[in-house]
């Protein structure tokens, strides 16, 4: 079986979403609610990313049913773990710091490739073509550095937002997943410094 990590951000958080509707309601979702979630124009798109997950391994698909998607090699019972949300993160402009607990969640540790540490309520549309709506609730490990192309949350003269990292001649670029918004030079005047990499979202 391939690991999580091979998916592409987008197929993490449809995977996590599978996860997550079976732990909340019994059942998976339909094409119909993939759709629904991800803003995916017909059932057709949803289809393609489910025949991927299955074809990594990640779930099999039962023909000829609604609601046929089943996770594989996943125990019945997860522990639930708990951790902080700590506030806002911007998918947009950077945002002032929302520090704080602001409340403390419950969640099953196999909705994440690797498990966060905290949580961090996402405000903006940048991140949408990498399946980060606004709203949503972004697992976070800590971490001071980061590969290229890696999704992070990001301090940048004190004001903090999550874009994709990506190293630019003497300094970095955060690269935002929507064409509406333009990529952020940090410079090496900047106060800059990585707070901690994306594992994941769960949406409420």
């Amino acid at each position: 079986m391939y690991s999580m990590s091979t998916l592409t951000p987008r197929r993490n958080a449809i995977l996590a979403f599978i996860r997550e509707r079976i732990t909340a309601q019994g059942q998976p979702p339909s094409l119909a609610d993939i759709c629904e979630a991800f803003g995916f124009a017909s059932r057709s798109v949803a289809r393609k990313h489910i025949v991927a997950l299955a074809e990594a391994g990640h779930i099999e698909v039962r023909a000829h049913q609604a609601r046929g998607i089943r996770l594989v090699d996943t125990p019945t019972r997860p522990s639930l773990l708990q951790l902080p949300l700590l506030g806002r993160v911007a998918a947009g402009l950077p945002i002032d710091p929302d520090v704080g607990v602001h409340d403390h969640l419950l969640f099953d540790p196999r909705l994440f490739a690797h498990p966060p540490e905290f949580f961090l309520q996402v405000q903006g549309d940048s991140m949408i073509d990498d399946g980060i709506l606004d709203g949503d609730l972004v697992g976070v490990s800590r971490q001071l550095e980061a590969r290229n192309g890696q999704i992070v949350v990001a301090r940048l003269d004190g004001e903090v937002t999550i874009k994709r990292f990506e190293r630019h001649g003497q300094g970095f670029r955060l690269l935002p997943r929507n064409p509406a918004y333009l990529p952020i030079e940090v410079g090496p005047e900047r106060d800059f410094v990585i707070e901690g990499v994306y594992c994941g979202l769960v949406r409420r």
